[in-house]
């Protein structure tokens, strides 16, 4: 179901066409075409893929780790550069081989980002070819908003799990929570209080989800930091490694924007907890 193959799209490596609705474990519905209705927003997305960059060892030793990055966007569309190839390239320049993971929208079928992100983690880590270029010793994953749930979805409920999640102002907790982004995981038709609950993800967390870095804007108000702060509790209620970073201004979705007062900080601090994971 995996095939590589060459792509220039976003100045990656090389390119992994995971599998679409056809070849799928299950299929999200979606039969219309693909949609980019502004550039690097991409909604209707039906096909998996997973844009491939090698860490540079012209700059800086290979640490051996790789990340699947999982891009936000209400589980509705992709903001996959800001929070996506552009992430990747600078994980690449840090030594960390990176992998943008095009998800396919749920569409009411909660099990198709998920089987996506664990395929994903499946072909950074050899396991399923794809990722010769990206060796990589641990395999963790990073998501923003909605993909930041998806990388604690994995983390939590995946039956294939990440080494470590690195989790940007993400959707955790239906209430207070961004809705939209529950709607567009479940089914407008299966929201319940039930479910709210189940995919609530700080309602999953066990002593075997893996370590998790949070990093959220004091005054975001799409998704309110107690979405991070209630995972982060969870986390270290179960016995789980965690930090948690909240910054006092920036809002939301500032993923790489240069002009986020606190770019340096994150880095930092991204950089500063993988080295003390001792991976």
């Amino acid at each position: 179901m995996t095939t590589t193959v060459s792509a220039q799209d976003y100045g990656q490596a090389a390119t992994v066409r995971i599998w679409d609705n056809a070849t799928a474990p299950h299929s999200n519905g979606i039969t219309d075409p693909e949609e980019e209705q502004e550039p690097y927003r991409i909604a209707k997305v039906s096909s998996a893929v997973l844009y491939l960059y090698p860490a540079d060892t012209t700059r800086t030793p290979n640490t051996g780790l790789g990340v699947v990055i999982c891009p936000g966007g209400g589980y509705a569309r992709l903001a996959i550069d800001h929070e996506g190839f552009m992430m990747a390239q600078w994980l690449a320049s840090n030594g960390i081989s990176a992998g943008v993971l095009k998800y396919r929208m749920p569409n009411g079928h909660p099990e198709v980002p998920l089987e996506d992100a664990e395929q994903a983690l499946r072909i950074m880590r050899g396991e399923v070819p794809g990722a010769e270029c990206c060796p990589c010793r641990k395999v963790g994953v990073m998501g923003f908003s909605a993909g930041g749930h998806l990388a604690a979805y994995v983390s939590t409920l995946g039956a294939v799990r990440p080494d470590f999640s690195l989790l940007f102002y993400p959707v955790i907790t239906a209430h207070p929570g961004h809705q939209g982004s529950f709607t567009n995981l479940m089914g407008r038709e299966n929201r319940s209080e039930e479910n709210d609950a189940y995919y609530s993800l700080e309602n999953r967390v066990t002593e075997q989800t893996p370590p998790a870095l949070l990093l959220h804007s004091d005054d975001d108000r799409t998704v309110p930091p107690v979405s991070s702060t209630r995972y982060y509790n969870a986390l270290k209620e179960h016995g789980v490694k965690a930090s948690l970073h909240i910054f006092p201004t920036g809002g939301h979705g500032w993923g790489f924007h240069d002009d986020f007062r606190y770019q340096k900080a994150w880095q930092w601090a991204v950089l500063d907890w993988l080295e003390s994971l001792d991976l």
